[in-house]
């Protein structure tokens, strides 16, 4: 088997030319436990050619004893082991637990207190959650309804991680930011604490049903209509008043129906759930910008979109799990011809006036192959293909990652990462995760390939 996996490996590298090779990045583990093992990775990391490491930096981990009790030796001793490899860092700023996401070995949640940190001000600990249309709340991430509450523990983590290592800053390639489950700007909708209803292939769930985001969509409904009877007109309802308002349910029923597309009222929904993801993503960066003012400015930020590839070509439900998480302007699913609908998303990277750093985007599923026909109607490469497109269009610094760790373990995966990075819209790679190239003869062999010197 091995010899016809190298074999297979060659016949790629062999297609790849030396010269348009992009940059090749790494995850590190999720936590490192063995230091003496991770050493050795990342030596053989280096001589594949690699040129980075991607690092998560647990909020848990560091600041789990109380607000302003940083503890960074796991730090210190990670990033002095990728530096004595030759290798550059790239920190994740993770905001999301560790644990419960597919390939999660580890356990490490949210700093317990933060959860009630803000009763004083009468914010119950489920205030902070997502909750979905099924009533379950998420402990993986706070929810973006809090931003504001809790804007000033994202911009202390960021100013005391940048004071701590302001001395080796040369060495950052980009300062990624966490921005939901998983470290990617999204809701939680395909997560383990709505079960099985959730699971993949499904349309996953709606995120909206605590008690702040309730009241963000009455505001964002009174600023759209201004009148109550302007929204009743609208909608063919009789409320009396905005706060009136519920957040709409049995969305089973209405998607079956296409009543998700045709009712006035889960369209404005869905406008405004987007939208609030939008506005999340873009108060992140801003929180960034301003935390890491004192590391240079030619590092810039970075932010992952996730690829949610399944219910894309549903008979019924057409693009409902990118819809539930948030990631496409509803536009997309209204309209009868495709649109990708990621315009505003990825316009949160778009060069801008005042922006101190640039930002790049990172998008995942790079490694799959579309299946239309399947069960999940998944289409991954096209949807990579309409990222790339649309990054371009906006002049946009685009750069990818393969989904699950078993693309790299066969020929196809590598093959679609070579189409993909070919056509120019990819400017570089991340690989998940570091034993999954050192420790895979196929990873090994391709990459060997393109370094003569090995």
């Amino acid at each position: 088997m091995r010899k016809v996996m190298l074999f297979c490996s060659l016949l790629f590298c062999l297609t790849w030319p030396v010269q348009a090779l992009p940059e090749i990045n790494a995850m590190a583990p999720l936590i490192v436990r063995e230091r003496s093992e991770f050493q050795h990775q990342l030596k053989v990391a280096k001589k594949l050619g690699i040129t980075a490491i991607s690092v998560d930096v647990w909020w848990g981990l560091v600041e789990q004893a109380g607000d302003q009790q940083f503890v960074w030796q796991y730090y210190d001793d990670v990033f002095s082991d990728i530096r004595a490899a030759g290798l550059k860092i790239i920190p994740i700023m993770a905001f999301h637990q560790c644990g419960g996401n597919v390939g999660d070995d580890c356990d490490i949640p949210l700093p317990g207190w933060i959860w009630t940190h803000y009763q004083r001000k009468g914010i119950a600990p489920d205030d902070l959650r997502y909750q979905s249309e099924d009533g379950n709340t998420a402990n993986e991430t706070l929810s973006l309804w809090s931003d504001e509450l809790v804007k000033t523990q994202y911009i202390e983590f960021m100013q005391a991680f940048a004071t701590r290592y302001q001395t080796i800053a040369t060495d950052f390639v980009e300062l990624n930011i966490s921005m939901g489950p998983a470290g990617e700007l999204r809701y939680p909708s395909y997560n383990s604490h709505d079960g099985v209803a959730a699971a993949f292939p499904s349309r996953g769930r709606f995120q909206a049903y605590s008690l702040l985001s309730r009241t963000d969509f009455q505001h964002w409904l009174e600023q759209r209509y201004q009148s109550i009877a302007t929204l009743n007109s609208g909608w063919g309802t009789a409320y009396q008043n905005f706060a009136e308002i519920a957040l709409p349910m049995s969305w089973d029923q209405a998607i079956a129906s296409n009543q998700h597309l045709t009712e006035p009222s889960r369209q404005d929904f869905l406008q405004w759930y987007h939208q609030a993801l939008v506005a999340h993503g873009a108060r992140m960066l801003r929180y960034a910008e301003y935390a890491f003012q004192q590391l240079p400015a030619e590092i810039p930020l970075g932010f992952k979109i996730p690829g949610i590839h399944w219910t894309i070509n549903s008979d019924i439900g057409a693009r409902t799990a990118e819809l539930a998480a948030g990631i496409i302007d509803a536009n997309a699913a209204f309209s009868s011809t495709p649109e990708p609908g990621y315009q505003q998303i990825i316009a949160l990277a778009a060069p801008k006036a005042k922006q101190q750093r640039k930002v790049v985007v990172h998008f995942t599923a790079l490694e799959m192959s579309d299946e239309p026909e399947g069960e999940a109607g998944s289409m991954p490469s096209t949807l990579v293909n309409w990222i790339g497109a649309e990054a371009r269009r906006q002049g946009v610094i685009l750069k990818g990652e393969n989904a699950l760790a078993a693309g790299l373990y066969h020929a196809e995966g590598w093959s679609n990462l070579q189409q993909v990075l070919r056509n120019g819209n990819y400017q570089g790679l991340t690989l998940l995760r570091l034993n999954d190239i050192v420790e895979n003869p196929l990873a090994v062999a391709t990459l060997q390939q393109l370094q003569p010197g090995f």
